[in-house]
């Protein structure tokens, strides 16, 4: 009731959001029930059920960050002194948030039930009805414990990411001696770790990444019919191709918030102006919070120009080979949640610095200049992220191609 009572006074944007949510959980419920139709119409073929249940795996993974991301900015889950005065402190609270993050979840996936239904032909009397019976497999039945397991896998994830993500921090406690004196408890207090750490291990995991898949892009291929059969190649291609692919796209993301750390860094380095200091102290602040999300952003887009290279080879070898509409549900997914994330991200940093902007126009700075320095934060990590997703996508492709 809580919940019902936050969202009627919530603002549209956030009921915008979680929106978003529902229609990502749709998607994904969508794919979900379609791989079940597919095993269930093709029980000869189980490895390729398997695929398609594996690749549906990235939307789910997606589809779970931008909730996470919606719940963490959302307004009502954050602590307030009549909320904690009426018992509901912080772990009550990420108990909400986990709560309402299932309800959007599980409305979409409600939604994604019905439209397969209706696509399949088995509503009936409807405009839609069996609008799509071939390609859903309408002749086999429907397991109905199977799709609302499948169903309720979202929801459940959403929820209990929410629990763990949003739960209280408890602060560490010095282990300074009793007999000592303030100043020595706060020398012996651990200082935090800088955000830029994960920078080398970013780049270092790019690069075995990418060395693997130069090692492995040398051996034969497998037999044709294997299980990780990719167009553009003779028979399939080897795990340690797609291992090698995926330790790319992790280090992209390892590599974020250091990246963002660092573009603020050299904007504010020499004698800077306003704009350009603002717009680097800003990034440095922010690093932690929008960084690993432009980190899945840059991984994503890169295993997507990836993809593209490696079917673009296809068509010119072997003819054309469409994408198919799932696959394409399926990315149109991928990149609408990560791309949401980030903006989420975004906007919920420029909330964490309300007050600094308050405090800058009561000094009489002008719009103008908070919007110069927007415009070249903007600028900066375009300049410095799109190049280097572009680079790690054609070197991750290359093997894929040969």
């Amino acid at each position: 009731m809580l919940g019902l009572r936050l969202a009627r006074g919530a603002h549209p944007l956030v009921l915008l959001r979680r929106l978003l949510v529902a229609l990502a959980a749709s998607g994904v419920g969508f794919l979900l029930l379609c791989t079940l139709g597919f095993a269930v119409a093709h029980p000869e073929q189980p490895e390729e059920s398997l695929v398609r249940l594996l690749w549906c795996a990235v939307p789910l993974a997606a589809a779970v960050q931008f909730a996470v991301a919606v719940a963490r900015s959302d307004p009502a889950t954050r602590p307030r002194d009549g909320l904690d005065a009426a018992g509901f402190g912080p772990v009550q609270l990420s108990l909400l948030a986990a709560a309402s993050t299932a309800a959007a979840c599980l409305a979409g996936s409600g939604a994604a039930l019905l439209v397969y239904l209706e696509l399949r032909g088995d509503l009936g009397g409807t405009p839609f009805s069996g609008a799509a019976a071939h390609l859903l497999d309408a002749n086999a039945g429907l397991p109905w414990g199977a799709a609302l397991t499948l169903l309720g896998l979202l929801p459940a994830l959403a929820a209990g990411a929410c629990v763990v993500l949003l739960r209280p921090r408890k602060e560490r406690t010095s282990s300074a001696p009793k007999h000592a004196g303030p100043g020595a408890a706060e020398a012996a207090r651990p200082e935090p770790r800088p955000v830029y750490a994960g920078l080398p291990w970013g780049v270092a995991v790019i690069a075995t990444g990418l060395a693997l898949e130069a090692y492995v892009g040398h051996a034969p291929a497998p037999e044709p019919g294997a299980l990780l059969a990719l167009p553009g190649r003779e028979g399939a291609a080897s795990p340690g191709l797609l291992g090698g692919w995926l330790l790319a796209c992790a280090g992209l993301v390892l590599a974020g918030p250091g990246l963002t750390h660092w573009c603020g860094a050299l904007l504010a380095t020499g004698r800077p102006g306003a704009v350009r200091l603002l717009a680097g102290r800003i990034l440095q602040d922010a690093a932690t919070r929008i960084g690993r999300p432009l980190g899945v952003l840059c991984a994503v887009a890169s295993g997507t120009l990836a993809a593209v290279e490696l079917y673009g080879a296809a068509w010119e070898h072997s003819g054309p080979r469409p994408f198919g509409p799932l696959t394409g549900l399926g990315a149109a997914v991928v990149m609408a949640c990560v791309t949401a994330t980030a903006i989420t991200a975004a906007l919920e940093a420029r909330q964490t610095r309300g007050e600094t902007t308050t405090a800058l126009l009561r000094l009489g700075i002008p719009l103008s200049l908070l919007r110069g320095a927007a415009a070249v934060r903007t600028c900066a990590m375009l300049a410095v992220l799109t190049p280097l997703t572009w680079a790690v996508a054609e070197l991750a492709a290359l093997p894929l191609t040969r």
